[in-house]
Formats: structure tokens, sequence, C-alpha cells
């Protein structure tokens, strides 16, 4: 790469850094429109520019970023060495974002935010509020040259645009994942006088509720934690196995209907998570048809027999499958039929090369599928919630020292500690398993076989389990949205369209259209920021395991779990460390559309890491080094060459979290406001009223809009292609191929 070509990197930002701090507004007033904001853009100490702000409001310490980017402007021009340039970008840039970062922390809205402060530097002149786009501007500009420079020294093999990646995804990981949650965590070393103590922190963790083991001694429960571990691993091991068998059915069982099966596998995730629960509680409840049955049948008393472990179980069994089932799908589907025909050209019958084969390269997915339930599993809060009964676990703890009457901050910190440890355990277990192994089988070379069909032995059994699961699916369902289309379920079953009517009236009136329907404000706004939200997290998600995959730096590792670290912490404790976060400057979000937008996206990006990861191994090098022969840079391989093989993962990533963004409970319930109120809150508010007709209304509405979209998500990708020949099941009789 030609030396004019490594300056434009960091002559782009530096300009674009010195521009921000005449072009922006520094801070962000919430009481003000943008328009106001910005005609403002040379006036008063809340809305002026960075210029104005360190020359004329009292703010000095401004100008040492725009010093910083100016000194990097200026020796972009040097004539000294590459190194002895970086060097100096590294320098300066890091200056300017401890000064700006470390001023931001430490000066408050009336001065300093730490009294010791005042006592070292005297009170100051003028305090500050939230950083706004001239502030988010420049540090951007700073962080891109601060990779630059690093390059020069030799990281990431020089290559600019990978380390530049690396420090961007590392800042906003610190700050949107490892900041908020560090500080909620913080709060399990701090006892009840506001003091650190490491005796609160074992008084806590070591209490008889989270790790007692009484049920193995004829005791009524064991502790919670125990409890948190045991179903996860049950999870995750029955989310692995039905998302394999799907995805076998889908890709390899020579089903017709391979789009029914695929959207019917997937329908647990597009709606709300209560909506499972219900469905479950309306068939085995006390009072679900189960019960009845059986005691018309048999005369048995009805009973709570499905709260508990097994009804948890259940229900996050219909939750999490669809995770697993679609990141173990694009796992199948890129396995190369070669190897497979290599094999039975060696005489290898059908059941042995799928079990020495094809199996085996399908380690990857089932691993990080496996991964994903057990982290979905100690994180969820819903499921337990409506049918775990007297099943606790660490998540609705949680929920409860918050919400509750103790509001015990310091114990539900403890608890979110043993949750992350769990998956820190996990997260390197699985390493462990794969290993150093290799799992590649999309080279550059051309492939034109067919996949292996499944031997009829394991298609029979495939069969066997998911059909049952798939019909077991339609009836759930079937029963919890037929109450949406009833008067009053359980006593007065005439069909109806009167709670639709309620949530989703459209009328006319001398000015237009009016939406009269309660429901609609809260389903614009959800659609709109799920909407702004999945493609910044599949974008996010998907490089940074492009960065875990195809790339080695420092600190790998640690990187790698922050970005799944959100995914070991329950939704109730991400909300609250955001609002703990970011209810103060420098970043001042909490009653904003951006803070539900953020938790949105970094709630939601590690299923993106885990299936771009699992989609990376088996990806060939060669392919992304053919491209760099042919002198295409590293981002044109990324998009010319690498994105196009990546699409099932693409897909898992867009789809999980624009769904998720739509139905997600826990980790917003904290984070809406009156004027941005979403869907799931206004469907919990119609449950708490007792007005269930119009709260199932709603989700049958959602189902239909988040179906629509996964169709349109799906078309708007397309399929990977790789060439490969697909079996015709109307001309080939089972077990022969093409």
């Amino acid at each position: 790469m030609g030396k004019g070509r490594q300056l434009t990197p960091a002559l782009i930002w530096s300009l674009a850094g010195l521009a921000a701090y005449a072009a922006l507004p520094w801070y962000f007033p919430q009481d003000l429109s943008v328009a106001a904001t910005f005609a403002g853009l040379f006036g008063g100490p809340l809305t002026a520019n960075g210029l104005m702000q360190m020359a004329v409001h009292g703010r000095p310490w401004l100008a040492v970023g725009f010093i910083a980017l100016g000194l990097c402007l200026v020796t972009a021009g040097w004539d000294g060495g590459s190194r002895r340039v970086g060097l100096v970008w590294v320098l300066a840039a890091g200056l300017g974002l401890l000064t700006l970062l470390g001023g931001g922390f430490a000066i408050g809205l009336q001065g300093w935010a730490f009294e010791f402060l005042n006592g070292w530097w005297g009170p100051l002149p003028a305090g500050q509020i939230g950083m706004g786009l001239g502030a988010v501007a420049v540090l951007a500009a700073l962080l891109m040259v601060l990779g630059c420079g690093l390059a020069r020294l030799g990281a990431c093999r020089g290559n600019a645009f990978v380390a530049c990646a690396v420090v961007l995804c590392s800042a906003l990981l610190l700050l949107f994942v490892a900041l908020p949650v560090g500080k909620s965590l913080l709060g399990a070393f701090i006892d009840d006088t506001g003091r650190g103590s490491l005796q609160a922190l074992a008084e806590r963790l070591g209490h008889e509720r989270v790790w007692g083991l009484s049920c193995l001694a004829g005791g009524v429960r064991c502790g919670v934690a125990w409890n948190t571990l045991f179903l996860a691993l049950l999870t995750a091991a029955g989310t692995t196995v039905m998302g394999l068998v799907l995805a076998l059915l889908s890709e390899r069982g020579r089903f017709r209907f391979g789009g029914a099966l695929r959207l019917l596998a997937l329908l647990p995730i597009i709606t709300p998570p209560f909506v499972v629960g219900l469905g479950l509680i309306l068939l085995f409840g006390r009072a679900g048809l189960v019960n009845q049955v059986l005691e018309w049948a048999f005369g048995l008393p009805p009973t709570r027999w499905f709260y508990g472990l097994f009804g948890t179980w259940l229900a996050q069994m219909f939750a999490f499958t669809p995770i697993a089932f679609m990141i173990i799908r694009g796992v199948v589907q890129g396995i190369s039929p070669s190897l497979e025909e290599a094999a039975q050209t060696l005489r290898a019958s059908r059941q042995h090369t799928f079990m020495s084969v094809t199996l085996p390269l399908l380690k990857p997915g089932l691993a990080n599928a496996f991964l994903v339930g057990f982290i979905e599993s100690i994180a969820d809060f819903g499921n337990p919630i409506i049918v775990g009964g007297q099943y606790a676990v660490l998540s609705t703890e949680i929920f409860f020292a918050i919400v509750g009457a103790q509001y015990d901050q310091g114990r539900a910190a403890s608890l979110a500690l043993i949750l992350t440890g769990f998956a820190l355990a996990v997260f390197f277990l699985q390493q462990r398993v794969l290993g150093r192994a290799s799992y590649t089988t999309v080279s550059g070379k051309g492939d034109g076989g067919m996949p292996l069909t499944l031997p009829e032995g394991l298609r029979r059994l495939c069969w066997t389990l998911g059909t049952p699961w798939l019909i077991f699916t339609a009836v759930v369902y079937l029963f919890a949205f037929s109450g949406g289309f009833v008067q009053t379920w359980g006593r007065d079953f005439t069909p109806t369209w009167a709670h639709f009517k309620t949530a989703f009236d459209v009328q006319w009136s001398a000015h237009g259209l009016v939406w009269a329907g309660s429901a609609w404000n809260s389903l614009f706004t959800t659609f709109k920021l799920a909407a702004i939200a999945a493609p910044l997290c599949a974008a996010l998600g998907l490089t940074i395991s492009w960065l875990l995959a195809r790339t080695e730096f420092a600190g790998q590792r640690a990187f790698e779990f922050s970005a799944l670290l959100a995914f070991a912490i329950p939704g109730t404790v991400l909300g609250v460390s955001y609002i703990l976060a970011f209810n103060v400057p420098p970043f001042e979000l909490t009653g904003t559309a951006l803070i539900i937008v953020l938790c949105f996206v970094f709630r939601n990006v590690p299923v993106g890491v885990r299936a771009g990861t699992a989609s990376f191994k088996q990806l060939d090098r060669s392919l992304d080094e053919a491209s760099a022969m042919l002198r295409a840079g590293t981002a044109t391989t990324l998009r010319r060459v690498v994105l196009p093989l990546l699409k099932p993962a693409l897909v898992a990533a867009l789809v999980y979290s624009f769904v998720r963004s739509m139905t997600t409970v826990s980790a917003v319930i904290f984070l809406v406001t009156a004027e941005n109120e979403l869907a799931t809150t206004y469907i919990i508010g119609r449950v708490g009223n007792g007005d269930y007709g119009v709260a199932l209304a709603y989700c049958s509405v959602l189902i239909v809009l988040m179906s629509l979209a996964t169709a349109a998500i799906q078309a708007l990708v397309g399929e990977r292609q790789l060439g490969r020949r697909v079996s015709d099941h109307r001309s080939h009789p089972a077990g022969v191929m093409a």
C-alpha cells in the first residue's frame, strides 16, 4: 500500500474532527429541539459549538482535543518515517481522548463531580451537561486517528482499516457494555453504609438461598444459583438438539415445504416472550385444557404441576430453539458436498459419512448454539416470572431485589456477578472444545456437488422429534391468540373484533386520516426504534466476528467476552445499568429514544457475533488472500467477497435483532417514557389491568408485522450462492443422489 493511501484516512479524520468543532453543537440539551440547538450554534453555553465553548463560555479544557487534531493534521505531511509519524498520532490522539473523556466524567452540571477535585484545582467557572453531536464526532475522529497511528506502529500488521475497526469496536464495547455493567456490578462490593467491603460481598455470595443444597437432603428447594445452572444446561442441550433436528430437516430432509417448516420453526422468536407462557398456561395451567381433560376422564383434581422447573424449561425451549435453528442452519448450508462425496467414493455408507464427516463439521455451529442457549437461559426473566412458580432463578431474584420493597442493589449486583461467572465458564469451555481445529468448508474452488441427504434412520428420527414439536408449536399459538378474538376468555367465547378496534381503530375526519386506536403510538415508536437498531446491531456483530476470526491483536479474548457480556446480564440489570451510567454527564441519555436504541443494539449484538463466528470458521482464508492479491482493499474484500458468503449469519443477526427489539421487555422496562412507549410495555399495562383481549389482539398484530418484516429481510438479503446442486425430491427415490 502506498504512502499516500496510508496518510489519507488520518488526514480525512483530522479534518472531520476539526470541522466538528465549528459545525456541530458540543452539548446535548434534551429540552431543546434539534432545530433550536443548531440555531444557537454560535449562541449560549447550551447550544454553542466547541470553538465558542472554549473561547467564550469558559471551558478551556476542550482546546486539548482541537490542538491534538491540529497536530495530527500537520504531521500527516511529514517526511519522517512511518513509525515516527504513528507515534505522534498515538500520543496526540490519546491525550485528546483522555482529556475530553476525563473532563467529561470529572466535570458535572455544577462544576467538579468529585469534592476532592475542588481542593486540588479550586472551583470551576462553569459546569457542563451531556455531550452532543460535536463532542461525539470529535471523539470518533480521535479514535480513528489513534487506529491509524497504531497501524503505523505495526499493530494489526500495519492495516489501518483493521486497526481502526478494532479501536472503534473496543471503544463501543467499553462505553456501552463494560462501563454500565461494571458500574452496576460495583454495587456488590458496597455495604449498607456506602463503603467498599469484601465482607459484604462474601456474605451476599455465600447466602444459603444462593448456594443451598437442602433439596438433596429432603429439603424444599436448592439455591437459586444451582437452579439457574441446572435449568440453563437443560435448555442449552435441548435447544441445540432441536435446532439441529429442524436445521437438518430444512436443508437435508427432502421436505417439499421447507419454507413452511422454517416459518413454523421461527414462529416463537417473533412473539413477545409472555405469549408463549400464556399459551402454555391455557394448556397446562390449573384451569388449562389438559387438567380439565384429566379431571373429566380420570377424576384427577386440577393441580399446579406445570409450574416450576418443567414449565420454565418448556417455555425456554420454545423461546430459544429458533436461535439455535438459525445458527445451525447457516452452518449446515456451508458444508461442502465434495467432502461427503469423497467419503462415499471410498465406499462409506451415508450413515457413516454423516457421523464421520458431516457431524464433526457442524461442531462450530453446535458449540455456538449451546453457548447462546445457555446464556439466554440464565439471563431470561419473562418465562421464569410467568411459569416458574416456586422454582426461583437468579434473574427473578435480581428483579425482586431491584423493584421490591427492600431495594437491595448490592444483593442484585452480587447475583449478577454469579451470572457473569457462569457465562465466563461456559465461554472458555466452548473455546476448549473447539480448540484450534479447522472447520473450513467454503473455499475459492468451484463446488458443484449436491448436499448429502440424511440417512434413512436419521431422517426418521428427525421427523419423530421434529413433527410433534412443530405441531405442538402450532397448538400453543392457537390457544394463545384465540383470546384476542373472543369477548372474554374462560367466560364468554363470543367472537368479536372489539379488541382490535380498541387498539388499532382508524377513522376519517375533516382533517384526514386519524389513528384513533390506543396502540398506534406505541407500535409506530417500537417499529421505528427497532428498524434503526437492527442494521446497526447486525453490522457491529458481523464486524466483531470478522475481527475475531480473521485478525489477531492484543486482548482478543477479553474483546470477545466483552461482546458476549451483555447476554450474560439479565435485562433488568442491563436496564438499571444504563440508567446509572447515562443519567449524568458526560453521556446524559436517560429519557431519550437513543438510550433505548443503544440498549437494543448491545443487548442483541452477541447473536450476530456467534452466528458470524460460526460462519467465518467455514470460509477459507484463501478467499481473502486472493482478493488482496488482486489489489483489493480490506473494505472491498469484505463487501465483495466475504459478505455475500455470510448471508445466513446476516439474516440471523438482522431478524433476531429486529424481532427482539420489537418484543423485549426486561431490558427496557426502566428506560421507556411517556413519549417513547413501546409495544411490550403497552401490552404489560393492559395485562396488569386485566384486559387480556386487547393484549392478545396486539400480540396477533405483532406476529403478522414481524412475519412480514422477517420475509422482507430474507428477500432483501437473499440466499447464499455456493454453486451446488439441489436434489429433486419429486424425481428421485429416498436415499438416491441425483
